[in-house]
């Protein structure tokens, strides 16, 4: 519930059309605007089910706090993403792209799910969750960035969304390392077309792309990520939930729909 009202929120920010392969709920007949109330709906929803059947549990305290804090952290890093919409894609850094994930991404894909269940399996032990955060950090980059890479380079047809980080302005991954291996003259193409909703110009984004070999360097990124992520989680202690880390990471890895 709490992913399905973040993406409907979600696209109604980012202007989207169509999601996992379906027109988007705000543009269905008779929804429009009203998408907002029930995105609230749904959000406020997810509370009167957990205080039906956890409300007798220890750890049901945990478990409102959890959703409170990643829901916060979320809208945090929704806003981030509005506000860096207005800015040049020359000021772009990694820095402020890994903060845009971490609020945006990490918590309530991948922090919010596992450490529920931590919490659900009885985990009282600090180090654990500690140890597993680090971890899902990680992960939520590794996400983000391949997110990032079928916006622009995914066959519409199997991701079942038609990108528009270009058009929108967004700070995203291929944006970032395009600022850090681009020529002047390069930047200066990516200043004048980024973030423009022209066809010509979104056509000289992807040039400059390609030009930097942007897929060459996005796998070889998505390689040694994967290899880290699974070098940390066989470190792990045997209290860290180690499978259920692995079986994330393998799902990212193949992963070809947004």
């Amino acid at each position: 519930m709490m992913i399905c009202f973040i993406l409907i929120t979600d696209d109604i920010v980012d202007r989207s059309t169509t999601r996992r392969g379906k027109i988007c709920w705000h543009h269905l007949d008779g929804v429009g605007l009203s998408a907002i109330n029930d995105a609230l709906l749904i959000e406020n929803g997810l509370y009167e089910l957990l205080h039906k059947h956890f409300r007798h549990l220890d750890c049901y305290a945990d478990l409102l706090e959890l959703f409170q804090q990643n829901i916060f952290k979320c809208i945090c890093g929704q806003t981030l993403d509005i506000l860096l919409t207005k800015r040049n894609v020359t000021t772009f850094n990694m820095n402020t792209y890994k903060s845009l994930v971490l609020n945006k991404t990490s918590c309530h894909f991948f922090y919010l799910p596992i450490f529920l269940g931590l919490h659900l399996a009885g985990v009282r032990d600090p180090e654990v969750f500690k140890e597993s955060e680090a971890i899902i950090y990680d992960l939520g980059n590794y996400f983000q960035a391949k997110n990032d890479f079928l916006d622009v380079f995914g066959n519409p047809e199997i991701t079942g969304k038609i990108g528009s980080d270009i058009q929108s302005n967004k700070c995203s991954w291929l944006a970032v390392k395009c600022m850090e291996h681009a020529s002047e003259e390069q930047k200066a193409v990516m200043a004048e077309c980024y973030g423009q909703n022209d066809p010509e110009k979104v056509a000289r984004v992807l040039q400059v792309y390609q030009e930097l070999n942007m897929p060459s360097l996005h796998a070889k990124y998505e390689e040694e990520k994967y290899n880290r992520i699974l070098r940390n989680i066989q470190q792990a202690s045997d209290a860290a939930p180690k499978d259920v880390l692995l079986e994330v990471l393998n799902q990212i890895y193949v992963r070809e729909i947004k």
